[in-house]
């Protein structure tokens, strides 16, 4: 139930295509504050944090000048994040050399490749579970010794147009658009959306809580204080039922939403608020809204998933 301002309101329902047993169990909502989990410490690459979900995996670094993160024979693409004004980083891959300031959203070819700092600096990579040596240094590694049943598999999409490269994004560059929900990029294996920040809480009557059939939904907080609302729906076995949970956490820190829960998310910090949602695969529903994924140019989407307006079929 969208609040009627949320520009989600206007996406078209969609129902479960695929099949899952009634009483397969609904995982639990994840919750990992970094600074409260271990981490990994190297002289080298700095202090880096990893968790995963049943597709992807999430690794925060903190970096001072200097030091650098590598990735050697790295078999596909991964996305690196800045989220800070002040950021400051060299990135080289693929022959490419590039100077990255500011918030950006990155994506690195498979290969060889290096993120160096040139200031402290906070990145946030993105990789597929087929990465599976960070998978397995994921502090809830052990979540997914077992493929959750709810999580449809990831499917790669389309290779990019022009082939593999060093991309860079800039959210920040981008204004708000009525009707368009955040600033969103999609990869073969990811769709990031640097949601609009809250300057205060939010208003508690301007909530959109809903449900996603079979992906799981991934809130990085960058900044500010946000408190996750989320309900188990019940199913026949009532040994699965959860009571309702109201967590309230702090940045850095990231939310693993399972399906087919029903979320919502309050920024409640008194100063900036900011949230990235991160999916993988890339979705549908937000692809087939036209001027919603702002580099859709680069990375096409399935037939039959992109925009309305593309396809010719007089939708809008």
């Amino acid at each position: 139930m969208y609040d009627p301002t949320d520009p989600r309101s206007a996406l078209v329902t969609t129902t479960q295509t695929r099949a899952v047993a009634l009483d397969a169990p609904i995982a639990a909502p994840a919750y990992t504050e970094f600074d409260e989990t271990p981490r990994i410490d190297d002289e080298r690459s700095g202090r880096t944090w990893v968790v995963r979900g049943q597709n992807f995996v999430v690794a925060l670094s903190r970096l001072a000048p200097g030091q650098v993160l590598e990735r050697t024979a790295q078999e596909h693409e991964y996305v690196l994040l800045l989220t800070a004004a002040d950021a400051h980083v060299v990135v080289e891959a693929a022959g490419e050399c590039r100077e990255i300031r500011g918030v950006a959203v990155v994506v690195v070819p498979a290969g060889d490749s290096s993120v160096r700092a040139c200031a402290e600096v906070e990145p946030v990579r993105l990789f597929d579970d087929r990465s599976t040596d960070l998978a397995e240094l994921a502090v809830n590694a052990a979540d997914y010794a077992e493929p959750h049943a709810r999580v449809a598999p990831l499917q790669p999409w389309p290779a990019p147009a022009g082939g593999d490269r060093l991309r860079v994004y800039r959210p920040d560059e981008v204004p708000a658009e009525p009707g368009r929900f955040g600033r969103i990029y999609r990869t073969r294996s990811f769709m990031v959306n640097f949601l609009e920040p809250f300057d205060g809480p939010r208003p508690r009557n301007k909530l959109s809580p809903h449900h996603h059939d079979d992906f799981q939904q991934c809130s990085l907080a960058v900044a500010g204080e946000f408190e996750h609302h989320i309900r188990t729906p019940w199913t026949p076995d009532m040994d699965q039922w959860r009571p309702d949970e109201h967590r309230v956490v702090g940045s850095p820190s990231v939310a693993v939403i399972p399906p087919p829960t029903v979320h919502t998310t309050r920024a409640c910090g008194t100063g900036r608020n900011q949230l990235i949602d991160i999916f993988s695969p890339p979705r549908a529903d937000f692809s087939e809204r036209a001027g919603w994924v702002l580099n859709a140019d680069d990375y096409p989407a399935p037939p039959g998933e992109e925009p309305a307006a593309t396809r010719g079929d007089g939708a809008a």
